[in-house]
């Protein structure tokens, strides 16, 4: 995305949902997050990472954490990185199983834009493959993202 016009958001009134940042870095909250949402979709690029790779990842100053609380449980969490560049990538972004199928997952990636969008980026952007969830390009995409490069 290279303006915030191109966004669609997707909201969801309910109270029992919400989106909190995780404004005081812990490198173990990120791996728990990290294990939580991707367990499912095989995402293991992380999993061999030493402690002192976790702290200087998820304690960087380029780096925000954001979890979805639904009743007070954790519901899935993003990642945003900020560049030299001025650019934010959405670098993790996903569901808890438990909370997979609810149609939650436009109404948080709407929160995860609209977040990326208030540090005034000159684009947001992310990556995403066959270890994400089967609608994931789909929710992208009607969101306002669109494809700049597939490999």
């Amino acid at each position: 995305m290279l303006s915030r016009l191109e966004h669609r958001p997707k909201r969801l009134p309910d109270p029992r949902f919400r989106v909190t940042e995780a404004a005081i870095k812990q490198w173990q909250f990120n791996r728990f997050l990290y294990i939580l949402v991707g367990s499912q979709w095989s995402w293991r690029d992380r999993l061999s990472w030493s402690d002192a790779q976790w702290s200087d990842y998820a304690e960087s100053v380029t780096l925000q954490t954001f979890v979805a609380y639904y009743d007070g449980s954790p519901a899935g969490y993003f990642e945003l990185s900020k560049s030299s560049e001025n650019e934010i990538e959405l670098i993790a972004f996903g569901l808890a199983p438990q909370f997979i199928g609810r149609g939650l997952g436009g109404p948080f990636l709407t929160e995860a834009i609209d977040k990326a969008w208030e540090l005034k980026p000159s684009r947001v952007w992310l990556h995403t493959c066959e270890l994400d969830h089967p609608n994931a390009l789909s929710n992208y995409q009607a969101r306002g993202f669109s494809i700049y490069k597939s490999i």
